[in-house]
């Protein structure tokens, strides 16, 4: 049976294809992503993730469909996926020095109905950065379209001297969670 990746994420596309799967195809969703008045972080990547998966599989009625989705929160805090140089930047200030949560939601549904669903939760510490180390990131772009405006798997690996957790959580998807999702659920590459 095919696995159908909902989600335009490149980044998800490589996480799975380090542990040797490699969808029949990739199908984005195209949902609505606002958080709701007063939705906890773990709450919205659940909600998230099953929407794209709802988007998504009607369309793929005889493959397994994965849908996933990343938060960085801060707190109770949803930080946005920075677009522009002045949300990364902000997003760079409220992480600097602190701890935070990357919470990714993952959805998968197999051709016979059945669902899975994990949020799985992974603690960041990022050190304190200073005025030089924000503007030599802004500056690199990196940040852009990254949720909490920054990538672990590049430059912002060396504001980060702590993970408790799953590191390819943080990056876009967490391998083991899905993989265990997958063949749970009797997908076989």
């Amino acid at each position: 049976m095919p696995l159908i990746l909902a989600s335009a994420s490149p980044r998800r596309l490589a996480l799975l294809a380090q542990i040797g799967i490699t969808p029949a195809a990739v199908d984005a969703p195209h949902i609505d992503e606002t958080p709701l008045k007063g939705e906890l972080p773990a709450a919205y990547a659940r909600r998230i993730a099953l929407a794209k998966l709802d988007a998504v599989a009607p369309r793929h009625r005889e493959a397994f469909v994965l849908a996933a989705d990343t938060v960085v929160a801060v707190g109770r805090r949803i930080l946005p996926k920075a677009e522009d140089a002045v949300t990364a930047r902000k997003c760079l200030e409220l992480l600097s020095g602190r701890r935070h949560k990357v919470i990714g939601g993952i959805a998968l549904s197999a051709p016979d109905g059945r669902r899975a669903l994990r949020v799985v939760s992974t603690g960041v510490i990022f050190k304190r950065l200073d005025a030089t180390e924000m503007e030599r990131y802004i500056d690199s772009g990196e940040w852009q379209g990254k949720a909490g405006g920054y990538a672990v798997q590049g430059l912002a690996a060396a504001f980060i001297p702590d993970i408790a957790g799953s590191y390819s959580n943080i990056v876009g998807l967490s391998l083991s969670d899905a993989y265990a999702m997958l063949t749970g659920l009797g997908f076989r590459e």
